[in-house]
């Protein structure tokens, strides 16, 4: 066998040759500047305390009921929550050392409220959602957040002012608040509230093919249609698709990815020695089902795009929940240039720095693609008067 026949499950352009290409690489940011003292707010189903942010988390806040509690650790929730606020978060502000620095997002120096909105049955409804609001309306100015990042979405239409998840975003971006809203998944002609809210940043995605070349890059299935007032959204746009992002340590993909991932280091001989000899239960593959042979390697690398692994540690992920947090985490380092900010001139900014994908309709991407490296000079210079 040769030692390059397990490859990855992403595309790998020729001018790409270190692999997934990372959230900063993507978005042109400035590596002197992460976000720091900035503290970012995430309304999820659930989360983990993973060691990419640890750090970093001020507190915990549990919205499950109406009865809100702030804790210290993570509040628990089934695998599949726990797994979608980890990648929320990490992708926006984690530090990538679980790789080195690798995988880091681009407000990896933030500081972080991590607010769970699921309920006890296990949804995630506008009334669940509206809780976390009003946790951050009576807390914000106690913690000093600045952004707060919704990467979970409403039950039906509404295009009334004063629906309350419409009336939390306009208080909260009154109070200097920037909100910042995942427009869906499901490529239909209208957003859900809270993305329905004229004030929110709302986000749609893009696939760029895992390359800086825009000629490649294609539309993603994000929602799309009109806040409110009439207003056009989504307001920008973000990489939907091959976005790294860490696999929940205690996952059965983690057990999987411990062997898997390293057979795409460029090694994989002695990973698979490895694997050979410890690794066959945690794959729930029996001894005599294991053989070098080419059907084998198949089935092993079939299961290494199944999980869409980058390596052991990371796996790529996909939707309008992945662009959220990158503009977040873009948001995060203008404040940290320009502290005075306001939610519409941040808004603003980020349009006019935007860049439209040529091939896709407007109505579909907003103002385009923010570059961020330009929207933090952009902050820096307002704040030097120039």
């Amino acid at each position: 066998m040769q030692a390059h026949y397990f490859r990855p499950g992403y595309p790998v352009y020729p001018h790409v040759p270190h692999g997934l290409l990372t959230t900063p690489q993507r978005m042109h940011a400035l590596p002197d500047y992460t976000g720091r003292g900035v503290v970012i707010a995430f309304i999820d189903a659930g989360f983990y305390d993973h060691p990419d942010i640890l750090s970093r988390i001020i507190t915990h806040v549990d919205c499950t009921t109406d009865h809100f509690s702030t804790q210290a650790t993570a509040v628990s929730a089934c695998e599949r929550f726990v797994w979608h606020g980890q990648m929320t978060s990490v992708i926006g502000a984690g530090n990538g050392g679980i790789n080195s620095g690798k995988y880091h997002g681009m407000a990896c120096e933030s500081d972080l409220i991590l607010i769970k909105v699921s309920s006890p049955d296990e949804q995630v409804k506008e009334a669940d959602i509206l809780r976390g609001f009003q946790w951050l309306l009576k807390n914000h100015k106690k913690f000093h957040i600045r952004v707060v990042n919704v990467s979970v979405g409403g039950d039906y239409v509404n295009s009334h002012a004063d629906y309350p998840l419409h009336q939390a975003v306009h208080e909260l971006v009154a109070a200097g608040v920037v909100v910042v809203i995942a427009a869906g998944n499901h490529g239909e002609r209208h957003v859900l509230p809270p993305a329905s809210a004229p004030e929110a940043i709302v986000v749609g995605g893009y696939n760029d093919m895992n390359t800086m070349d825009s000629h490649h890059w294609q539309g993603y299935h994000s929602n799309f249609g009109v806040a409110h007032d009439l207003s056009h959204k989504p307001d920008v746009i973000a990489p939907a698709q091959w976005v790294a992002s860490p696999i929940l340590p205690t996952s059965q993909v983690a057990k999987e990815a411990q062997w898997l991932g390293k057979l795409l280091n460029g090694s994989s001989e002695p990973a698979l020695t490895d694997l050979f000899e410890h690794g066959l239960p945690d794959l729930h593959i029996a001894h005599e089902e294991a053989h070098r042979g080419e059907r084998f390697f198949h089935r092993l690398e079939h299961r290494i795009h199944e999980l869409k692994l980058v390596d052991e540690h990371y796996q790529y992920v996909d939707g309008t929940s992945v662009a959220a947090p990158i503009i977040s985490s873009i948001v995060a380092q203008m404040l940290e240039a320009n502290p005075k900010l306001k939610p519409k001139q941040v808004s603003a900014m980020l349009k006019t720095v935007a860049h439209r994908i040529h091939h896709l309709p407007p109505e579909r991407q907003g103002a385009g693609v923010p570059d961020a490296g330009k929207a933090v000079q952009l902050a820096w210079t307002l704040r030097k008067g120039r």
